[in-house]
């Protein structure tokens, strides 16, 4: 999957991942750590959790809020070179603070996946509750397999991903933000390092760093 979404991982049923991801804005020295879980509740059905907090800087409202996604895969079509995913997305957005409004959120992902080329899709709107103001997101992204150039026919090898993404963040009463993602993927079979870089095309043209890794149980 991408470098800025967590929803396109595919997960066997009773599968877990977590994910620690640490992003830093080199423009506004904003640093924060997101926590990701995804549970595999069978093939086809996964329950996703996001929870960001702000390390720096110091003050009030560190605690971002809670997200949880209920994806369903509804087309699934594997060959022996790739696949090919729709799912659908649905959940809400839980306040952490009390004087915070929640959201209603749904969307979908897609995933094509041929050879040495996988692109994920997954565009997400966030319905506000009460004063909270409406948002959406979308994410495109591209990862091409570097290492190794064929697989072999036995064992699972570490391999090198490059990754290329066009992301979308809006909220209600502003711009669409729009922003490009560059970075690389270590792949393991039950762990992955991976980090970037990205930056606004509009807006502020602010630059961030990003680094992560997942580990799958």
């Amino acid at each position: 999957m991408g470098l800025r979404s967590f929803v396109a991982l595919p997960l066997e049923k009773g599968g877990t991942v977590v994910r620690v991801q640490a992003t830093q804005n080199t423009d506004t020295d904003v640093d924060v750590l997101t926590a990701n879980l995804a549970y595999g509740i069978s093939a086809k059905q996964t329950l996703l959790f996001g929870l960001p907090y702000r390390l720096s800087p110091a003050g009030d409202d560190r605690n971002g809020n809670l997200s949880v996604l209920y994806r369903h895969t509804i087309i699934q079509d594997d060959t022996s070179t790739g696949t090919r995913r729709l799912g659908l997305l649905g959940g809400v957005v839980l306040p952490t603070e009390g004087d915070r409004d929640g959201h209603i959120q749904a969307g979908a992902v897609a995933t094509f996946f041929h050879q040495r080329n996988e692109w994920d899709l997954d565009f997400l709107y966030r319905f506000g509750l009460d004063e909270a103001r409406d948002a959406a997101r979308y994410d495109a992204s591209w990862q091409y397999r570097l290492s190794p150039a064929t697989r072999s026919g036995w064992g699972i090898k570490p391999e090198w991903y490059s990754v290329l993404e066009l992301n979308g963040r809006w909220q209600e009463d502003s711009i669409t933000r729009h922003q490009v993602t560059a970075g690389l993927q270590w792949i393991h079979r039950r762990w992955v390092l991976e980090g970037g870089v990205y930056r606004d095309l509009n807006g502020p043209e602010d630059t961030s760093l990003i680094l992560s890794t997942r580990i799958h149980f």
